[in-house]
């Protein structure tokens, strides 16, 4: 009885999953793009950064977006030469580095493609004032909530898919990145081209090609986020150690 009681539960589930998606256009819109990276994540594992990027270009389009914290302009690169002028989301928190503003403006400038700055609802003043200052040290989850994941979340709103230059050996939490895969908080397919690569991956990369970056990374940073949470690492220290250091956060938001 407890096996027919089962199968009958399944049947239900599915046939209400069928009922929802034949209803909601979105819910069989996120059905097939989810079944479609998760595919995608298998059959592109073993693929060049390059073709990952070529698979997502060819299959969304103007739906595909790069995003770039501007760390380096590695990803960015990679995807102007599957197709140029492709668009590269880049967050101004309001709270970054001067040589990070800088890089930005020096990609757009030299490269193929047509960077989209996106910012939180409110400036910086604007948040102190209505949560006091410094809420990055008093509350940085909410922090990073207000000024990265929700104004993200708002400039992918067109796109189907975006790009992130996420990579396994950059920590404990981003060791199981897929290649493509599926972004449930956003419904969006969600490639990582270089997630297989190494720091050393990367510097050949720029070397070869010439690739922009951040002048912090020659200036003790090896991760770049927002000026009052980002120090210097020390020798021998995890890459992103220096991101809210003395905290035990290791992660803003936007890839958990």
């Amino acid at each position: 009885m407890t096996a027919v009681k089962a199968d009958s539960d399944t049947s239900t589930s599915q046939a209400d999953a069928a009922d929802q998606e034949a209803t909601d256009p979105d819910a069989a819109k996120r059905a097939e793009l989810k079944a479609l990276a998760e595919q995608a994540g298998r059959d592109l594992e073993d693929a060049s950064a390059l073709e990952i990027l070529q698979w997502a270009v060819d299959t969304f389009g103007n739906r595909f977006c790069v995003t770039s914290s501007m760390e380096d302009a590695v990803v960015a690169h990679l995807a102007s030469r599957a197709r140029p002028g492709v668009d590269v989301v880049f967050l101004d928190t309001g709270y970054h580095f001067p040589e990070t503003i800088g890089t930005r403006d020096a990609v757009e400038a030299v490269m193929d493609v047509n960077v989209i700055t996106i910012t939180p609802r409110q400036t910086v003043a604007e948040q102190d004032a209505e949560y006091g200052p410094k809420l990055h040290d008093r509350d940085p989850d909410l922090c990073c909530f207000l000024r990265k994941v929700k104004p993200l979340e708002e400039g992918l709103t067109r796109f189907d898919a975006w790009a992130t230059g996420l990579r396994r050996d950059e920590s404990a939490s981003r060791a199981n990145t897929p290649v493509v895969g599926w972004d449930e908080k956003r419904g969006k397919v969600k490639v990582s081209p270089i997630a297989r690569w190494t720091q050393d991956d990367v510097d050949a990369y720029v070397a070869e090609h010439g690739v922009l970056t951040n002048p912090l990374l020659m200036d003790g940073y090896t991760s770049v986020g927002c000026a009052p949470c980002t120090r210097r690492v020390a020798p021998g220290e995890d890459a992103r150690a220096g991101r809210w250091a003395g905290n035990a956060k290791t992660e803003c938001g936007l890839h958990l």
